[in-house]
């Protein structure tokens, strides 16, 4: 007797047993999926940590070898005083000539305002002009826009100031009238030749004005010599600089071919350019501080030996004049510019010599 087999569905029906065994595989299945698709983050992030690994240490063991050849370069300059001094010397005898013009020109700078301050204009007005009219006319002249400050001269101060810078007293104690007008003695905004010769026009112009006093020829004397200094200062100095540069170099030069065997075996096992520049670059750098150093130390030698006479001599002619010094500021200018220059001469050099240098 046959069993009945149940109705057909297209698929054929699952034991307990077989659904069990799918359900297992389908389990086992997701399991290994979820570890294939954390992989890649796993991966990514020991990536990442071995790219921040690799680029701390490749900058730790740049800023050794930094350390290192800067050291190494000034106990090769140690090891040999006498010659690197002079080379140093040099350096500083190049440096000290600008650096005293600069400072010079300073001074006259100084000089310059001062005499700007005293660049004055002065009107005399009219004898017959009374005191009250001379106080309107003050006023006028304020109003204009190209005046800063005025100040009112009567004759009696005039000729008092007059007795007193002549000292002729007796001589003048003769004259029975007062010669002198009233005048205004005029402080222009702006001591531009051009600008004041349009004041002194206008003011001329005014009622009861007689004469306006202008004379700025010593003002534009002075300050065509005080260009004239800045341009031989900035001419001198770009010519003392590169002879800074020549001397810094050769001494590179001379450097890089006593350590050309040695040269030529680090380029051998595969050392940059860089690499082997750095320790020349450090020399140059050092040879710069040293004649910065020497530079102020002759700066400040010159000017305790010349500070007495320049002093004296002032003092005969009734004033007070002290020479400049370098302050902080142009301390560190000079001894950068210094180390600059000493830098830039050594790579100028062995950047020409490593052209040439082929490892054999």
């Amino acid at each position: 007797m046959k069993r009945s087999s149940p109705r057909s569905t297209g698929t054929p029906s699952a034991t307990p047993r077989q659904a069990t065994a799918r359900q297992g595989g389908a389990a086992r299945k997701r399991s290994l999926a979820k570890p294939e698709a954390a992989a890649p983050d796993a991966a990514s992030r020991s990536g990442a940590r071995y790219q921040q690994t690799r680029f701390s240490s490749r900058l730790r063991a740049w800023g050794r070898h930094h350390r290192a050849m800067a050291l190494d370069s000034l106990y090769r300059l140690v090891r040999h005083p006498l010659g690197n001094l002079l080379t140093m010397l040099a350096i500083a005898i190049a440096l000290v000539l600008p650096a005293a013009l600069w400072l010079t020109l300073d001074s006259a700078k100084l000089l310059n305002t001062e005499l700007d301050e005293s660049a004055t204009l002065t009107v005399y007005l009219d004898i017959s002009v009374d005191e009250a009219q001379a106080v309107r006319i003050e006023e006028a002249v304020v109003a204009d826009e190209g005046v800063a400050r005025t100040r009112l001269i009567s004759p009696e101060q005039g000729m008092a100031e007059f007795k007193e810078s002549l000292g002729v007293d007796d001589t003048l104690a003769g004259l029975e009238d007062n010669p002198l007008p009233t005048s205004i003695v005029i402080a222009p905004q702006t001591v531009d030749p051009q600008a004041m010769a349009g004041l002194a026009q206008r003011l001329e112009e005014l009622a009861g004005v007689d004469e306006v006093r202008l004379d700025l020829a010593w003002v534009e004397r002075l300050r065509h010599l005080a260009e004239l200094g800045r341009r031989v200062a900035l001419a001198l100095g770009v010519l003392f600089g590169f002879g800074v540069l020549l001397v810094v170099g050769n001494t590179i030069r001379l450097a890089v071919e006593s350590r050309r065997r040695e040269i030529e075996v680090v380029m051998l096992i595969g050392a940059t350019h860089a690499f082997v520049r750095r320790p020349f670059l450090y020399s140059g750098a050092w040879y710069g501080v040293g004649g910065g150093a020497l530079a102020l130390g002759l700066l400040g030698l010159g000017n305790h030996w010349l500070s007495l006479p320049v002093a004296a001599l002032a003092a005969s002619y009734g004033a007070s004049f002290t020479l400049p010094q370098l302050d902080v500021t142009g301390s560190t200018i000079l001894l950068s510019c210094s180390t600059l220059l000493g830098w830039l001469g050594a790579w100028l050099a062995v950047t020409r010599h490593l052209t040439s240098i082929r490892p054999r």
